[in-house]
């Protein structure tokens, strides 16, 4: 079932192009990071302040039907806006190609947090290098199927 809200882009006009082309062809276009090739997915959430739907496209890390959502704003010193979004309202809609699904979101720590950690840096080898500039941890959140 979708989130219910008004839909706010984002300011940020990449991600905007990049949700309404993915969008618009049905997860067929769109589907890789810009110029990289490598495989993204469009993460739907409500704002935590706000309560507006907001659209983020994220790496595609899947393993066994679950994704990672690595908050890692390219090693940046803050976190994304998106990750008090999920931290807040960890119910989202996850768009992997054609496909769309309820989920909800949760934070990793300790050992599970390491092991979805290799798994992202296997799928996309620049969130090392973001972590090694960056001051924080970098969070790993762990979206899972809702239950039906």
């Amino acid at each position: 079932m979708p989130l219910d809200g008004e839909y706010e882009p984002s300011k940020q006009k990449w991600v905007r192009d990049q949700v309404t082309e993915y969008e618009a062809s049905g997860g067929t276009r769109a589907t890789t990071l810009m110029d990289t090739g490598l495989p993204v997915v469009i993460v739907t959430n409500l704002g935590a302040r706000s309560g507006k739907v907001r659209k983020t496209p994220l790496m595609r890390v899947e393993h066994e039907g679950r994704y990672a959502a690595v908050a890692s704003q390219g090693g940046a010193p803050t976190h994304p806006a998106w990750y008090e979004n999920l931290r807040t309202h960890p119910r989202v809609e996850l768009q992997d190609g054609p496909n769309k699904q309820d989920m909800t979101a949760r934070e990793l720590s300790g050992e599970e947090r390491q092991q979805w950690w290799e798994r992202s840096v296997a799928a996309f080898p620049n969130y090392a290098d973001y972590q090694k500039k960056s001051e924080r941890e970098i969070p790993v959140f762990l979206l899972e199927p809702l239950e039906a």
